[in-house]
């Protein structure tokens, strides 16, 4: 068991009871949340960035010292993460799937290989030969 030195454990349950409590909020019960609506039209990341900015510079300030800005802070947070990887992630793996098929590719053409003919034996060699780290 990991001896978290900020409480992170305690603090992850308290936003994960924040976050269940919001989808129980009047704006919440529609079949569609705003959030979504903002999301869907394209601007969801600058949406998401501007209420963790808003959040932050309201925290100390309206209310005081009100804990839930800082939930809402991290609420918005874990909203733009979600963004990032569904814009962003997708594109990476794409990517990657693309820039190793052009590594493949290059090393058959190096070694005078014919994709059309590769034989699995020599598709393992190409494999060592491009990942040597991996097995």
């Amino acid at each position: 068991m990991i001896d978290y030195k900020f409480r992170e454990d305690e603090l992850l349950r308290d936003i994960m009871e924040y976050v269940d409590a919001t989808y129980g909020q009047h704006y919440a019960k529609n079949r569609i949340q705003a959030t979504e609506v903002i999301i869907d039209a394209g601007h969801g990341e600058g949406f998401t960035i501007g209420n963790i900015i808003k959040y932050a510079q309201r925290y100390g300030k309206k209310d005081g010292y009100n804990r839930k800005d800082l939930m809402k802070v991290v609420h918005y947070a874990i909203i733009a993460l979600y963004l990032h990887d569904e814009e962003h992630c997708n594109d990476v793996q794409s990517d990657s799937n693309s820039k190793d098929q052009n590594r493949r590719d290059r090393v058959r053409e190096l070694h005078g290989l014919d994709n059309r003919f590769m034989h699995p034996t020599n598709e393992k060699e190409v494999q060592r030969m491009l990942y040597p780290d991996h097995d």
